[in-house]
């Protein structure tokens, strides 16, 4: 079948998307299932800021789809699976299941995290990318999600595709290309001139 591809910042829409393409299965004979990380625990489902919803499974690994015979997988989070479950996609895709993905394309660096980049590299079917409304200016531009440590912009340098808990530990904005302040975007101190003889 085809991949479908759903990819913005926080408070893009993403969640919301997925509901509206998922949720009319419920009231067909297709065979399906949403998974979830178990990374994300602020919703106990797909739940999007509107209130729409989504039962999903909690998963630390995306393997469990293929123990069964499914129709249609839909993916919440997928930046917090990793590679080895973008090849478990890629057999479901192979099987010939329908699968939808949602997640932030963009890690704390403000680079593709590396299972959304696997998951492009399948050739979906379509790719929709959200914007969302800037935390800072308003502007209906934001494409980056910034990461919050302690109620500023986080500029330590963690490892690419980091993907971040979302239990609290780091509150997010969206934010447009203007007001994002990414790591390698921060000019470090310059050291103080060496003295010459005194």
């Amino acid at each position: 079948m085809d991949l479908t591809v759903i990819l913005g910042p926080m408070k893009s829409g993403k969640s919301l998307e997925l509901v509206s393409l998922l949720s009319p299965l419920q009231y067909t004979d297709a065979r399906h299932r949403v998974f979830q990380s178990a990374r994300h625990v602020r919703d106990a489902g797909v739940v999007s800021r509107s209130g729409a919803a989504l039962a999903t499974v909690k998963a630390t690994s995306l393997a469990a789809a293929l123990d069964e015979e499914l129709d249609v997988v839909g993916i919440d989070e997928v930046h917090m699976f990793n590679l080895a479950d973008m090849d478990v996609v890629r057999q479901l895709l192979v099987r010939g299941t329908r699968v939808v993905a949602a997640g932030i394309d963009l890690d704390h660096r403000g680079e593709l995290f590396a299972p959304v980049r696997a998951l492009l590299e399948l050739g979906p079917a379509a790719v929709t990318y959200r914007r969302a409304v800037c935390d800072c200016c308003r502007s209906f531009s934001a494409v980056y999600t910034q990461v919050l440590e302690h109620g500023r912009p986080m500029i330590r340098e963690l490892p690419p595709s980091t993907a971040l808990p979302d239990d609290g530990t780091y509150t997010y904005e969206a934010r447009c290309r203007v007001c994002v302040v990414l790591p390698n975007s921060v000019t470090p101190p310059r050291p103080a001139p060496a003295r010459t003889g005194e």
